[in-house]
């Protein structure tokens, strides 16, 4: 492999970046820094270059940071996030972002080949984790961490992480009864097959015994498979509550009280195919509908994206403590790029904070000496420390969760068609059921209690059991192809009810790489190597934009350099003075708010005009706009109003954009809308979206990338995937109608059956064969109808 280079601009041989910094040359290939250069020499001494062959620049960019993972060092923290240790081996799991391809899984399972200490290292793609065992004797754990670093995969360990496995409850067990009532159904067919076709005299003395054997596979199948129904059923008993796990679960006791009686007087083979069919399929049904997508996590909140331990100066010496032992008065360092655990006071350095996940405000803000810096900030700059004045449980972001909308999950109780129904059609079934009983009791017992078992089989509410969570899982399938992740089956219906639609503005409508640069003016190409000179000297996101806009001019010598926290550059460059900055520092006079972001410029006290830094709006925003008035449309933005104007064309009135909304003034909002009998949708991406989102009556993280940080919600979108919003309401809309059709369908099969089942002239071995055949219309049905309005909607 040769290096890349795309018209002139050099390219990182190992992650593909533009080489703009610094330039580094190894066996005539090109990195872009210190980093990228360290893991292909990694790769290189260990012959494992052929990583480079699955995928042109497969590696993730990286820079050196000393003792950053000095922390891994703490037992405490180390016994919260392995899986399992004993006196030789330790098995970790980590969570690793960057991976992304075959060549990323091709190397991480190749870690015993860079240090035989390693014992194993193995890769679940879809949750992007890799798994690994090794020796303790020989290597640590934080030299594993180090290592995954050290070849550009850095882990993501978070204090969500250590909750998460402190919380983690017992597995589930629905595959193993799944596989029970699966076996059992198999067999139980089997010994049915002589029944259906008939014995000869010889083989009727094996009749009795397919019976009894018959009744032995149905044992696991009522008392361990069916265990959920009953507990159900009684548990809602107790509550006075009617639901359809009911009749469900007295139609699963009819039938195996009726085989084992028939079986035991000689008078019948039973129902135990029927039965254990019955209980097998309800099980698929169940799996289907809690199926969802396990690689992606729903549940966030800001413990997510802090660390878990925090780097603390005592007695002049630096070191690392578990975030639950930060206190008040504590002095911490916090590096580049690193997030603010605890409301603190700067002491020392130059903090520019980038409070866009708290606040939504674009724009990292300066703060100076003395000055309070809260919680979930990240430090854009160098290095600074500060001092804790309040524990992490009080700060403003815990704040934030403590609100009662993330203690009662207001918003979320609307109840599936399925719900609504079941208690109506449980309460039809059992008059009906025991109407009949009741009838044909005084007549003919034994015709009674086969009318009475007829129409509990018959009316079995197994199609309405299947109907939905077969239809939403159909649904949730067709989201997921067009990058719509939804957190379960219920969440569709949610979605076609929805008639207030709120959106945030910053990272939501406006794409990751936010602003585009136009220059108003004119610079020669020696100008632009003077600009280029001064910015790429700061940290500041509106300087990086401008050396990177600038990128392939040649650097000057800086001989004089200082920034003017929240206001620009001073410099002195090959002999030019220089202002970059606000109009302020470079005009003397303050900008007109409702202007676009400006960077002006002064060369040798001569003004040569301003980058307008313009927010590029997503794809599709004009198909949102569209919605209205079916759908009322609402802004809700942490920014200020520079782009009022400019977004009226969106949202065509300024009532519906509300601009500098603080976290809690957006979740206020929410509740309001509600209270005016709205259902509504949040779609928001950042901690400052989080309460909003969880007050609103279904709440979408947008996010560009999936498995990146995104606060707790009903769905997550990709942002490619926002110009099918109009699309995705339509299709939900499509599955609930499917939805009534296929109950009208179960419906329509009850009545014809009940009507012969009431007269007891319906014998319950047909009606057995009636039941599993509802079911299986039911399921064809809605899966063709599903996939036909998907493709009437082109989603496929």
């Amino acid at each position: 492999m040769k290096e890349s280079a795309i018209e002139g601009q050099t390219l990182c041989y190992h992650c593909g970046n533009e080489c703009i910094e610094e330039l580094h040359l190894v066996d005539s290939k090109a990195f872009c820094c210190q980093g990228c250069k360290s893991v292909y020499e990694v790769l290189n001494a260990n012959n494992l270059c052929n990583y480079y062959n699955y995928n042109q620049h497969p590696g993730a960019n990286r820079a050196i940071v000393d003792a950053r993972f000095e922390y891994l060092d703490n037992v405490t923290i180390i016994s919260d996030l392995v899986d399992y240790s004993d006196d030789k081996i330790t098995i970790v799991s980590f969570y690793i972002p960057a991976i992304h391809c075959s060549s990323c899984i091709w190397l991480l399972e190749q870690l015993n080949r860079i240090n035989p200490a390693i014992h194993y290292s193995r890769i679940d793609f879809l949750k992007k984790q890799v798994i690994i065992r090794f020796s303790n004797a020989e290597i640590s754990l934080r030299q594993v961490v180090e290592l995954l670093f050290n070849i550009g995969y850095e882990p993501v360990i978070s204090l969500q992480d250590v909750i998460k496995k402190q919380a983690k409850s017992s597995k589930d067990n629905l595959v193993q009864k799944i596989a029970v009532a699966g076996f059992c159904f198999g067999n139980v067919m089997l010994l049915s097959f002589p029944e259906y076709f008939g014995l000869s005299g010889v083989e009727q003395t094996f009749k009795h015994f397919f019976g009894w054997l018959n009744v032995l596979f149905c044992l696991p199948v009522v008392f361990y498979s069916g265990t959920e129904y009953f507990v159900s059923a009684w548990n809602n008993l107790r509550n006075k509550v009617l639901n359809i796990d009911f009749p469900l679960a007295l139609g699963i006791a009819v039938l195996f009280i009726r085989t084992v009686t028939e079986v035991y007087t000689r008078t019948g083979a039973g129902f135990g195919d029927t039965l254990c069919g019955l209980v097998f399929f309800l099980l698929i049904g169940k799996f289907v509908q809690r199926k969802t997508y396990h690689h992606i996590s729903f549940e966030r909140d800001y413990r997510s994206f802090f660390p878990v331990a925090v780097s603390v100066i005592e007695n002049d010496a630096e070191i690392h403590l578990p975030l639950s032992q930060l206190q008040t008065g504590h002095r911490i360092v916090i590096r580049h790029n690193e997030i603010i655990p605890a409301d603190a006071i700067l002491l020392k350095g130059e903090a520019l904070i980038d409070f866009s996940f708290v606040t939504g405000e674009a724009n990292p803000v300066s703060k100076i000496l003395g000055e309070i810096i809260y919680a979930g900030g990240r430090q854009t700059g160098q290095a600074v420390e500060m001092e804790v004045i309040k524990p992490v449980s009080q700060s403003y972001l815990t704040q934030l969760w403590n609100n009662e909308a993330f203690a009662h999950g207001h918003g979320k109780d609307m109840q599936t068609f399925s719900q609504k129904v079941s208690k109506y059609f449980t309460v039809v079934l059992l008059v009906i059921a025991f109407g009949t009983l009741l009838y044909w009791l005084p007549v003919d017992y034994k015709k009674g209690l086969a009318a009475f078992t007829a129409v509990l089989i018959v009316a079995c509410p197994c199609a309405l059991a299947l109907s939905t969570p077969f239809t939403m899982s159909a649904a949730l399938s067709i989201f997921d192809k067009n990058f719509f992740y939804l957190k379960n089956t219920a969440i569709v219906e949610h979605l076609a009810r929805i008639d207030t639609i709120v959106l945030d503005k910053t990272g939501t409508i406006t794409t990751g790489d936010s602003k585009t640069i136009k220059f108003e003016g004119a610079l020669t190409d020696k100008e632009k190597q003077l600009i280029y000179s001064a910015c790429i000297n700061s940290s500041h996101p509106l300087s990086r934009m401008i050396y990177t806009h600038l990128s392939g001019q040649n650097r000057l010598k800086t001989e004089e350099y200082a920034e003017v926290p929240g206001q620009g550059i001073l410099a002195v460059v090959d002999g030019h003075y220089l202002r970059v900055g606000n109009s302020k520092l470079v005009l003397g006079q303050n900008e007109d708010e409702t202007q676009l972001t400006r960077v002006h410029i002064l060369l040798d006290n001569v003004y040569k005009g301003y980058f307008a830094f313009i927010h590029q709006y997503r794809p599709g925003l004009e198909n949102i706009s569209e919605l209205a008035p079916a759908y009322k449309l609402f802004l809700l933005s942490g920014d200020q109003d520079h782009e009022k104007y400019e977004l009226l064309k969106f949202f065509k009135n300024q009532e519906a954009m509300h601009f500098n909304q603080s976290p809690q003034e957006k979740l206020d909002f929410i509740n309001s809308l509600q209270h005016s009998g709205a259902t509504v949708m949040m779609i928001g991406d950042g901690l400052n979206d989080a309460g909003a989102l969880k007050q609103s009556d279904l709440g979408v993280a947008l996010t560009d990338n999936v498995n990146n940080f995104s606060p707790g919600s009903d769905a997550i979108l990709d942002g490619c995937s926002l110009i099918k919003l109009p699309v995705f309401l339509e299709f939900s809309k499509d599955t609930v109608h499917i939805i009534y059709l296929s109950f009208l369908i179960s419906l329509t099969y009850n009545v014809i059956g009940l009507s012969y089942a009431v007269t007891g002239n319906l014998s319950p071995l047909v009606a057995a064969i009636l039941m599993p055949l509802s079911t299986a219309t039911i399921i064809s049905f809605t899966s063709i109808a599903t996939r036909l309005a998907a493709k009437r909607r082109k989603l496929i």
